[in-house]
């Protein structure tokens, strides 16, 4: 079973936040969710090397990025992978 957690961001922090998720490593999925309802959804490959995932992530990377300069404050879901 994962974890599941939850952070609510101002717009300017969504791309940095969701960067730090991703080089984390432990992140199986990754929710951005603004007015109740799922923009965008990253699923994470398990296990895969941080910089593979980085690379693959790049273009909806810069999605997030242009989401995040049209909304004030959106939540973040993370699903993490159990240890």
């Amino acid at each position: 079973m994962a974890e599941k957690e939850s952070f609510k961001v101002s717009g300017g922090q969504v791309l940095d936040k969701v960067k730090q998720l991703i080089r984390a490593g432990n992140v199986r999925r990754v929710r951005l969710v603004h007015n109740g309802r799922t923009i965008i959804e990253i699923p994470l490959s398990i296990g895969a090397p941080v910089a593979v995932a980085g690379i693959l992530a790049a273009p909806l990377l810069a999605a997030i990025g242009a989401f995040a300069a049209l909304v004030t404050e959106c939540t973040i879901e993370v699903e993490k992978v159990e240890k």
